[in-house]
């Protein structure tokens, strides 16, 4: 069986049977999210889930590297995703148990994104344009992907607000990135993002509505860490015409999501950190979908995402301009529809 299908398997298999232990754990050392007035649940809720995503992720990777093995280069990228993430892990894990400022967090992610941009060299060096020449950052390559690293860990923490949200959005998102990633060769990239969409769909089938755990800032950053580290490795970065927009694309309702929110708090004269009800999910309950209807079509809607971020690399430069006419219209329709953009009263 192909590589890719033993990781994902490793991680979903390990993410199911760790799960319930961390509840348990969860539950005896008080990390509950107590519901409040911003939060749709009603009851106290396990929420440091991200470390059954994190086990499975891990456990896959490790399987991988002993089962199959792994080049120099493959180790450097590897090591350096997994140390790096495990960084993001403990922020989180901190963070669930002690609601760190949101500085301290911001200030924790940067320092994880700099160890694996300046001590493993995982970096952003070059996009492509339309016509398919390379644009080296030069000097700007470092904080260009140290601003992508804590930029995307964000936007998946940031969606977090219903029950399998931001587990299904990362799995679609997973799925694509490693189709995209086997169609152009880069076994590294296609490997971890199956890993991470095994241990994402495993912690799921105790995530989706009604959740018996939250995955927390443990689960969140952790999620969106990785899969803004796993598109810079590899060349997936360097898709000829498309440059950085496939994984925007895969992750398209998480950025459109955390960009309206600092838009309308902006408008609203608010800090951008300060939480409020006027993320797409809340708006779909504003109108009347249940928790389930909401988080079901934000998945159809991550799909759709995801599907024209395959279309990209298969198509030509006139029909990808098509494509993305198309989805900038349907955005600006739901958006200007749903109010997205408006400040919250």
């Amino acid at each position: 069986m192909p590589i890719y299908f033993w990781t994902f398997a490793v991680a979903l298999i390990v993410a199911l049977l760790v799960t319930p232990a961390v509840i348990f754990l969860a539950k005896k050392t008080g990390a509950m999210d107590a519901p409040d007035a911003r939060k749709v649940h009603k009851k106290p809720i396990p929420r440091i889930g991200g470390l059954a995503i994190y086990a499975g992720f891990t456990a896959a990777i490790i399987f991988v590297a002993i089962k199959f093995g792994l080049d120099d280069e493959m180790i450097r990228e590897t090591v350096g995703l997994v140390f790096s993430g495990s960084l993001i892990v403990a922020l989180g894990l901190v963070d669930d148990y002690k609601n760190l400022p949101a500085k301290i967090k911001l200030l924790g992610q940067i320092g994880a994104a700099a160890v694996l941009v300046m001590v493993f060299d995982v970096r952003i060096d070059f996009v492509t344009d339309p016509f398919g020449d390379y644009i080296y950052l030069e000097w700007f390559a470092i904080p260009a992907t140290m601003f992508w690293l804590v930029g995307l860990t964000n936007t998946v923490n940031l969606i977090d607000g219903l029950d399998g949200l931001a587990a299904g959005v990362a799995s679609i998102a997973s799925f694509t990135i490693m189709l995209i990633a086997l169609e152009q060769g880069f076994v590294l990239v296609a490997v971890m993002t199956a890993a991470l969409a095994g241990a994402a769909v495993g912690f799921l089938k105790y995530n989706f509505n009604p959740a018996e755990i939250f995955m927390g800032d443990t689960g969140s950053m952790f999620l969106g860490f990785m899969l803004a580290g796993i598109s810079v490795t590899g060349a997936v970065k360097s898709v000829a015409t498309i440059a950085l927009i496939v994984p925007v694309f895969a992750l398209g309702l998480p950025i459109l999501d955390t960009t309206f929110a600092i838009v309308r708090r902006l408008r609203g004269g608010v800090p951008i950190f300060k939480p409020d009800k006027g993320h797409l999910h809340h708006r779909l309950l504003s109108v009347g979908f249940t928790q389930r209807q909401a988080v079901l079509l934000m998945y159809v809607i991550s799909a759709l995402f995801g599907l024209s971020a395959i279309a990209l690399t298969a198509v030509s430069c006139q029909i990808a301009i098509l494509i993305l006419f198309v989805v900038v219209t349907a955005i600006f329709y739901g958006v200007k529809k749903l109010g997205i953009a408006r400040p919250v009263n």
